[in-house]
């Protein structure tokens, strides 16, 4: 990120000196052929006398210095110096504009701009294979996150099939890339690089700026994994470990494996959610959280010390912090929410 900030400073740069200096020598020739013409000539006139030196158009003198010697040698020094100095600004517009810097400068700008006020998205640091399915996933399911990686190749992959995506270029494990990204007011973060020391990195400054958020963590190798969780992960997933247990379960239960794969697969979206009982809902029964939504299917409710309670009863009596588990689609589960709110 902070190459990109020098990059678009220089740009920047370059721009600002090069137009300096062409209004420099503007102002230098508009007054040369000022006091060279005396104060019948109007600032307008040797305004003009500069512009169509500089510019070649080649009509008539304004501001008559051929009576003048050093009059001669003062329009071949601003045609020179102008004409080098118009052709550098058109040059540095002409590469940048076909380099798209300044668009992208722009576009990125103003995508930092959205960034700062996005509030309870997610941060997804690493935009490889399982950081593009991670980022991937939250879209499906009606997310906003935003993707960090240190390799604009990556990004520009990713982006390729998802154009609308959030995106910082920068390192994660630096704060001022993840304060860029919102950390203060997020979710959730995915530590989901390809190293587990930057994971660990990733996971410690993340819960550093932000102790409420929670963090899951990819580890390759799982002796890392209680460094890991002791530097503020939430979660640690490791991918060989779980993709293992998927290769088992294709095995001996094909066609529990079967419906999640097409769950997960399916157009409409439908996931398993886990939703929070707000305190308001107390001593409620579940049926109440029927009401006109009928794309959802609570299959079990986590209450605390008692344990789970699978397929419950629409009679039965919630408490607040319970946690629902539900089968639901985005529509279903934005309505879900909704309901909670009304009923609390």
């Amino acid at each position: 990120m902070k190459v990109v900030e020098s990059n678009e400073s220089h740009v920047i740069r370059n721009l600002i000196f090069s137009f300096v200096s062409l209004v420099f020598v503007l102002f230098v020739g508009t007054l040369g052929y000022r006091i060279l013409g005396g104060p019948h000539y109007s600032w307008l006139d040797c305004f003009y006398m500069t512009f169509i030196t500089i510019s070649t158009i080649g009509y008539t003198e304004v501001v008559d210095v051929t009576r003048y010697e050093y009059g001669r040698l003062f329009t071949v020094f601003i045609g020179i110096s102008g004409i080098g100095m118009l052709g550098y600004v058109l040059s540095t517009i002409t590469a940048f504009m076909l380099e798209s810097d300044l668009n992208e400068s722009w576009r990125r700008k103003k995508m930092q701009q959205r960034i700062a006020h996005l509030k309870n998205h997610y941060i997804v640091c690493g935009a490889g294979l399982v950081g593009s399915n991670v980022a991937h996933e939250l879209s499906l399911t009606g997310r906003t996150c935003v993707i960090v990686d240190a390799d604009m190749e990556v990004i520009d992959r990713y982006l390729s099939s998802h154009p609308g995506q959030f995106y910082l270029l920068g390192d994660a494990t630096n704060n001022d890339v993840l304060l860029a990204a919102g950390v203060m007011h997020a979710q959730g973060v995915f530590a989901v690089a390809h190293d587990d020391s930057q994971n660990l990195v990733i996971s410690l400054s993340a819960k550093q700026l932000n102790p409420d958020l929670r963090v899951v963590a990819r580890c390759h190798d799982l002796k890392n994994a209680e460094k890991t969780r002791r530097a503020g992960a939430d979660e640690i997933v490791s991918p060989d470990y779980t993709g293992g247990l998927r290769i088992v379960s294709a095995m001996v239960r094909p066609n529990v494996v079967s419906f999640l794969d097409d769950m997960f697969k399916s157009e409409d979206s439908v996931r398993m959610e886990e939703i929070i009982v707000p305190m308001g809902l107390s001593n409620k029964p579940l049926s109440v959280l029927y009401h006109g939504n009928i794309d959802c299917l609570v299959l079990a409710i986590h209450a605390g010390v008692n344990g789970w309670l699978f397929n419950p009863p629409a009679k039965h009596i919630v408490q607040g912090g319970d946690v629902l588990m539900v089968m639901t689609n985005p529509a279903g589960r934005m309505r879900l929410e909704q309901l909670m709110q009304g009923a609390s």
